[in-house]
């Protein structure tokens, strides 16, 4: 699979909150802030994951249905990695 500079991108953002998030800590900022950016990364992250998982799905889809071949086991794989995920 391709990973898109759309994908590295999400994760360079993340990057960039987690970054934030030590400089907070460094900087002895109060706990409700360093928990708002921590809980923000994470939901970025997890949207990045979604967003792959997405993508990838229909990467495989599309070669399944060319090919002829079953796509229910494409997508119960997408959907286990997405639970195993949370």
């Amino acid at each position: 699979m391709e990973y898109t500079p759309e994908m590295k991108n999400r994760l360079k953002r993340v990057e960039g909150q987690i970054r934030g998030i030590l400089r907070l800590m460094e900087e002895e900022q109060d706990c409700k802030a360093v928990i708002t950016q921590m809980s923000a990364a994470r939901s970025a992250l997890d949207r990045a994951m979604a967003y792959t998982i997405a993508k990838n799905m229909q990467h495989c889809l599309i070669e399944q249905m060319e090919k002829g071949e079953d796509t229910d086991e494409v997508v119960e794989e997408a959907i286990k990695l997405l639970v195993k995920s949370r």
